[in-house]
């Protein structure tokens, strides 16, 4: 069986489909290795967006277009692969997700200082609103600086969570929103930074003894697309070519420069996980290079928040040979991941990406540890596993899903605290 080279994906840039009336999710679970190879065969051809990697004994999610449904039971039938229906009509579930947000985003907040409340999903606008109204209202915790600028001209928004110490405590930095398509990211970051905050006197030591950075919502130009115009959008939205409009946009986890290119991306402009062609193309993969580096010398963990799996990664995505400090990496996820799950049970699972997931070249965690030199970094994706949802994991999971993982990030600051 030759290597297989599969990824989460979005959306088929080739041929955009949206909207997605009739469009079906599939779960398939490949019981033995010719079966695997069928299904990666299959996500090789670009035919058909799989929203989770093929794993054996694991579910695989993909998308169909009502066209090529037949095609894809072919496929299941003539290589015996167990399926279900886990999605009848992706649109429909867009749709009921739509009127919720519709009839619910009005300004709820007690101090009517911004319009983010955790029970939907919000616009940039509105993250950015977030974040300059904690900077003015706790002056003396927040600190809103713009990193860089998007594709776009959109502010790459910075936010420093201190309480003084001029730089000298150890610090974690965390970022979010770098797919498009994965809502839940932004909105549990920013219900982390709310908490760090607007609760700190319930909490103090989280901020007393770490600084926190933030950037919130990485890729701002594909999240608002996502918003407007195709949910399942996944990469920015730069043009690549000015006769070419079709094919726009990179994958900026697969744009930084470590071990770039070397597998689980592609050269491709069309594909889903483009790379750019070389490092650091992007002005938002740059913004957060820099704003790493930035505090790259004190800062013992990275975080990059994304969707779906319920899965606590490590590096490396290049290789499945482990880093050499593995161990202690994993010591400390499980800690974070028991802390997670005995809030509701949720289960993750822990372990490097190329070996729990897919082989991944050029992703932020990848270069935060090998170039940035943070020792503690990690990839989380968030809510679900799939069962229902997928990438549309409606807004009222946003609240358990920050509540749980911030009991995770208070692991992680108790630990980085104490490092030297």
């Amino acid at each position: 069986m030759k290597e297989l080279v599969v990824w989460a994906i979005c959306l088929i840039p080739i041929c955009v489909a949206y909207p997605y009336h009739g469009y079906r999710v599939y779960e398939a679970v490949a019981k033995n290795v010719v079966q695997a190879q069928a299904l990666s065969d299959l996500e090789m051809s670009e035919s058909f967006d799989f929203w989770s990697p093929v794993r054996l004994n694991k579910p695989t999610d993909i998308m169909s277009s009502p066209e090529q449904i037949q095609q894809l039971l072919d496929v299941f039938n003539s290589n015996s692969i167990q399926y279900r229906i886990k999605i009848d009509d992706v649109q429909q579930l867009i749709d009921a997700q739509n009127n919720i947000m519709g009839n619910e985003i009005v300004r709820k907040s007690s101090s009517l200082r911004y319009n983010l409340t955790w029970d939907n999903y919000y616009r940039y606008d509105d993250i950015r609103e977030f974040a300059y109204a904690l900077g003015a209202s706790y002056p003396e915790l927040v600190t809103v600086s713009v990193a860089g600028k998007s594709y776009e001209d959109r502010d790459l928004i910075l936010i420093k969570i201190s309480s003084g110490g001029s730089g000298s405590k150890n610090a974690i930095f965390v970022d979010g929103g770098i797919h498009a398509c994965e809502w839940i990211s932004p909105a549990t970051v920013t219900y982390i930074i709310r908490e760090l905050v607007e609760n700190y006197a319930a909490h103090p030591q989280y901020v007393d003894d770490v600084d926190w950075f933030f950037m919130p919502l990485v890729n701002p130009d594909g999240y608002e697309f996502a918003h407007t115009d195709n949910r399942l959008w996944r990469k920015n939205r730069r043009i690549h070519d000015e006769t070419n409009t079709t094919c726009i946009g990179t994958d900026i986890n697969r744009n930084f420069d470590y071990h770039f290119d070397e597998g689980g991306s592609s050269d491709n402009t069309c594909a889903p996980t483009y790379n750019g062609g070389q490092p650091f193309t992007e002005p938002e993969s740059r913004a957060l290079r820099d704003a790493i580096l930035a505090e790259a010398n004190r800062t013992k963990s990275y975080l990059t928040v994304h969707s779906y799996g319920q899965h606590w990664l490590t590096p490396w995505g290049w290789t499945t040979e482990l880093p050499a400090d593995y161990d202690a990496m994993y010591a400390l996820a499980s800690d974070a991941v028991a802390a997670l799950t005995a809030v509701y049970g949720t289960v993750y699972d822990i372990g490097s990406s190329a070996n729990l997931l897919y082989a991944n070249s050029g992703p932020s965690d990848d270069w935060a540890k090998g170039v940035a030199g943070i020792p503690y970094t990690y990839t989380i994706e968030l809510r679900d596993q799939g069962p229902v949802y997928g990438f549309l994991l409606p807004p009222d999971q946003i609240i358990p899903s920050g509540i749980e993982t911030w009991e995770a990030f208070k692991v992680i600051a108790e630990a980085v605290a104490l490092m030297e």
